[in-house]
């Protein structure tokens, strides 16, 4: 099953909220959701990186959820529908965002070369995480738990106050879930050889 087979499974499955099947419309058809990558030079940085990368984050937040101590210490329980909606639209401020163009780098051989690469251009500068959360608030009604762990799902790895971060991981616990996720499917499973760091 391909990452858009899976993706869009996990969606119909679980998300029935009013407004999940326009939302899902504009996924497909609408948007470039299913080709855009997930970054321009790290992980998912190929056509289709966004789709896997949302797949990758829903499995390993599902994952985390399922920890004895997660479930029974930390008493962390959530519906079906809040895990794929968090996990599986955490990015859609990614959509028409990456352009494809070319770049120059020097080969093996010390020669330089042309190899494709994708250029970020956001049309509507709104941040991250709240831009996914402002425009899935267009189709459907989100809880409260659902909009800050979509909003805040980049921790302390983002620029905001880390004070602010930790209040929002603190007060909310399926943030700090889907921060995990996203962190684990981003530098372990998506780990790519030429990656900065």
């Amino acid at each position: 099953m391909s990452a858009r087979e899976e993706f869009i499974e996990l969606f119909t499955t679980n998300i029935r909220r009013e407004g999940s099947g326009a939302l899902l419309d504009y996924l497909q058809n609408k948007s470039d959701f299913f080709t855009s990558p997930a970054s321009a030079k790290f992980h998912g940085a190929y056509a289709g990186g966004l789709c896997d990368h949302s797949v990758n984050v829903y499995h390993c937040l599902q994952a985390y959820l399922e920890r004895e101590r997660v479930k029974e210490l930390y008493g962390l329980e959530y519906s079906e529908e809040s895990i794929a909606i968090s996990a599986l639209l955490h990015d859609v401020c990614k959509i028409g965002c990456y352009k494809p163009g070319t770049r120059n780098v020097k080969g093996p051989d010390g020669k330089w070369q042309t190899v494709p690469t994708f250029f970020y251009e956001d049309g509507l500068p709104y941040g991250h995480g709240e831009k996914s959360v402002y425009i899935l608030s267009g189709f459907m009604r989100l809880t409260r738990e659902e909009a800050m762990a979509i909003r805040w799902h980049m921790g302390f790895s983002g620029s905001e106050d880390p004070r602010m971060v930790g209040q929002a991981l603190q007060q909310y616990p399926l943030a700090f879930a889907l921060s995990v996720a996203d962190m684990e499917a981003t530098y372990f499973l998506e780990n790519e050889e030429d990656r900065a760091f």
